[in-house]
């Protein structure tokens, strides 16, 4: 049972027994994985932080044929948004996770899929606006999907920012001008499409709710 190692984002970790952990991450070219972290919920000493939600890191695990989980053996951070300067990006870490979470695979390769979910966290770092940054994720998250209706009624404002997102870079997005209001409108549009696709809402959707209350 070779140890296998690879570039990878955690997106999202469940409780098993009464000490390990569930593990989904999503790999540079293996896809999506679901693993056992063992101890994780009782030594921090292992994992640390490095479990939190789109943690983006160096991942060693063992995997056995016909077995659906992996057995994960250590996790090296390398970029956290809890390294970000700005609080409220632990929610939105949590929403961009589980969207990539639900779209990647199961052991299916996606490089841009992935990627993207490493260029938010740098962003993230980085201080860019969480805002203008979200609404950029979403945008093409559903591009990348084929479900992005580009023909839809949108305002003008709301069509400068996409036009500017298209050819921008995440980090760019703070010289982007976009007012509060275009960021509702595109946030409705971008979560109306979300919620049809996926016929479901996002548990973290209401977390981000939560949060402007």
């Amino acid at each position: 049972m070779p140890l296998h190692t690879t570039d990878a984002l955690i997106l999202r970790t469940y409780k098993l027994g009464e000490s390990d952990r569930i593990v989904v991450f999503l790999t540079r070219d293996r896809g999506k994985k679901r693993g056992v972290a063992k101890n994780a919920r009782q030594s921090r000493r292992r994992f640390g932080g490095a479990l939190e939600p789109l943690t983006c890191g160096r991942v060693g695990y063992f995997e056995r044929e016909r077995r659906e989980l992996v057995r994960l053996d250590y996790v090296e951070q390398r970029r956290s948004p809890l390294s970000s300067p700005n609080g409220e990006v632990l929610g939105y870490a949590e929403y961009f996770a589980e969207l990539i979470d639900e779209w990647a695979p199961e052991g299916d390769p996606s490089e841009t899929l992935y990627r993207l979910g490493v260029s938010m966290v740098e962003a993230m770092v980085r201080g860019v606006p969480i805002e203008p940054l979200a609404r950029y994720f979403e945008y093409w998250l559903l591009r990348l999907q084929g479900v992005y209706e580009d023909g839809r009624e949108m305002s003008s404002h709301a069509r400068a920012f996409l036009d500017a997102v298209r050819g921008s870079s995440p980090l760019a997005l703070g010289g982007v001008k976009v007012s509060p209001h275009t960021l509702r409108e595109l946030e409705a549009a971008h979560r109306e499409l979300i919620a049809v696709h996926l016929e479901k809402d996002l548990k973290s959707v209401r977390v981000l709710r939560d949060m402007r209350r």
